[in-house]
C-alpha cells in the first residue's frame, strides 16, 4: 500500500501530486486500469511481448 505523509506547511494539493507521481513510478494505476475489464489471454500475450524489458543494468531492451 502506498502511502504519503504531509509535511509540515505542504499543501494538500502537493501531498497530492506527490501520491500520484508515485503511483505512477510503481504502476498501480496501470495494473487497475487493465482489470477494469476483462482482457482476452490472447490480447493479453501479445501486449506482453510489445512491452520494453528492463535488463539487470536498468536499460530497456526490445
Amino acid at each position: 500500500m502506498v502511502e504519503i505523509r504531509l509535511k509540515r506547511g505542504e499543501s494538500v494539493d502537493k501531498a497530492l501530486r506527490r501520491l500520484k507521481k508515485k503511483l505512477d513510478r510503481e504502476g498501480i494505476l496501470r495494473d487497475v486500469r487493465a482489470r477494469r475489464s476483462h482482457e482476452k489471454p490472447s490480447v493479453k500475450r501479445r501486449r506482453k511481448m510489445k512491452e520494453p524489458k528492463i535488463n539487470f543494468y536498468g536499460n530497456f531492451s526490445l
